[in-house]
């Protein structure tokens, strides 16, 4: 049976590690809260004593970390015990140039990179339904599909060159900021004016642009659940980081983005518990008005 540690337990690592025990793989976890360890234990997996004994005994160990320095300290303790032919598979989302500088890491260990930063948040990883912009080489690709397709319900094989997958998602991020960042201007230009939140959450979500998520939102908005719902918004205002400083790499020019950033980087200040959804108390108290049903 193929072992398969997962090492950073938060929302989206604990959904994963949960679907490996469900497909059958042996799950060794790794968390600095014994809380996370703890609920580990309840969905079948099995606490590790930290990465290096992860690396020790795990055919795949998936990294699910914060940031690229947090990735590069796990990684230097998973290729002090792994095995050449192993796998590490990053699926935090992190800097191109930083998981270029894991690949560098692990040079001469005999150890495959797999970059694969995920989408589809706390739902995806608890249904085992994330989306993996992966990029790897074909056949490590192949040789760790079952562990891949355990947490997944579409991986896209965006290139053998490690980096592309993170490159992909910073694109992801800046439409997801965008788009976030309209909804949230919307419902209150909507309902500065007079219209119910009943009747905006209604036509928005039966619109061209109607999709789960924006229905998601715009209920969790209207019943006022602006924290511990899976979807901080320290990490979103993160990504968008990272997503600025690949277009100021590159030469891209990002106005939508780059308004996105600074309306997470306000909401952040503001509210830095809430999830994405609390920008909207930013702009209501602008707006002096309350999105509601």
């Amino acid at each position: 049976m193929t072992t398969v540690g997962v090492v950073g337990l938060g929302d989206m690592g604990i959904g994963m590690a949960g679907n490996l025990a469900k497909s059958g793989f042996t799950v060794l976890g790794h968390d600095l809260r014994d809380s996370r360890l703890d609920l580990l234990e309840e969905l079948g997996g099995e606490r590790a004593d930290g990465p290096a004994d992860i690396g020790a005994r795990s055919d795949i160990a998936f990294v699910m970390v914060m940031n690229g320095a947090q990735a590069m300290d796990v990684i230097t303790q998973l290729k002090s015990t792994m095995a050449p032919g192993k796998a590490i598979a990053i699926t935090a989302t992190i800097k191109p140039n930083d998981v270029r500088d894991l690949e560098r890491a692990l040079e001469g260990t005999g150890i495959d990179l797999i970059d694969s930063p995920v989408s589809g948040g706390k739902a995806g990883a608890d249904n085992g339904t994330l989306t993996l912009m992966l990029a790897a080489k074909a056949e490590v690709l192949e040789r760790n599909r079952p562990a891949l397709e355990a947490i997944s319900g579409k991986i896209f094989h965006v290139g053998e060159e490690i980096g592309q997958g993170q490159t992909v998602k910073a694109s992801l991020q800046a439409v997801f900021g965008a788009y976030f960042g309209g909804i949230f201007e919307g419902l209150v230009l909507g309902s500065k004016a007079g219209v119910s939140g009943q009747v905006l959450h209604d036509v928005f979500t039966h619109s061209a642009l109607a999709s789960p998520m924006l229905a998601n939102c715009t209920k969790l908005i209207m019943d006022r659940k602006f924290e511990g719902t899976g979807s901080h918004i320290g990490t979103m205002y993160k990504d968008l980081g990272i997503t600025m400083g690949l277009a100021r790499e590159v030469g891209a020019a990002m106005f939508t983005t780059s308004a996105a950033y600074e309306l997470f980087q306000t909401g952040k200040a503001m509210y830095p518990d809430g999830d994405n959804w609390t920008i909207v108390r930013v702009l209501e108290q602008i707006a002096d008005t309350e999105v509601k049903w």
